[in-house]
């Protein structure tokens, strides 16, 4: 079985989604902000989650090596949401995402993972520009992107979807904030 990379910062580990988070996964996909900002995936069992996982991380980590991470606080283990770097259908370019839990938005841990995951993206996968696309009134997205050093670039809409996305984008001649570790 293929080894993929964990990544570690101060107060978090970022551990490549695997089956084993169907439980942890329902709950997310399920959370009010994830169906406002991100859309109702339909997944309603944990039967349903793991053929999620299977279906759209575990195929695009076979495929290339990076995905989506499940976000663990070190003190006590517990999921608190999930980032990664994704191949969207209808997205040219790797766009980074996010998602937490609500009772661990607001407490940085979107920030920390996100910057490490952009970091490994850049400096361990070779990643040379990254996107990131949000709803028009997701504006802690927004300025989390923008301090991510994302800039706005334009509207979009992804194939088959109605609603204009907001995409940010990775300038590669701007310098990269420091890693959190």
């Amino acid at each position: 079985m293929t080894q993929y990379k964990s990544f570690e910062t101060e107060r978090l580990l970022l551990i490549p989604t695997s089956e084993g988070d169907a439980a942890f996964m329902l709950r997310l996909l399920n959370s009010p902000s994830w169906i406002r900002y991100i859309g109702d995936r339909n997944v309603h069992s944990v039967e349903e989650a793991a053929t999620y996982i299977r279906n759209k991380v575990t195929t695009q980590l076979e495929r290339l090596g990076y995905a989506n991470y499940t976000v663990i606080r070190k003190t006590d283990k517990e999921k608190l949401g999930v980032c990664g770097l994704y191949d969207r259908e209808g997205l040219e370019g790797i766009d980074i995402g996010f998602a937490f839990l609500p009772q661990h938005e607001k407490q940085g841990y979107a920030f920390e993972a996100a910057l490490e995951v952009k970091r490994a993206g850049i400096e361990e996968f070779g990643i040379s520009q990254m996107k990131a696309i949000t709803s028009k009134d997701n504006v802690s997205s927004q300025r989390l992107l923008e301090k991510l050093g994302l800039k706005f670039s334009k509207t979009v809409q992804l194939s088959n979807e109605a609603e204009e996305l907001l995409l940010f984008e990775l300038r590669v001649d701007e310098p990269i904030l420091p890693s959190v570790k």
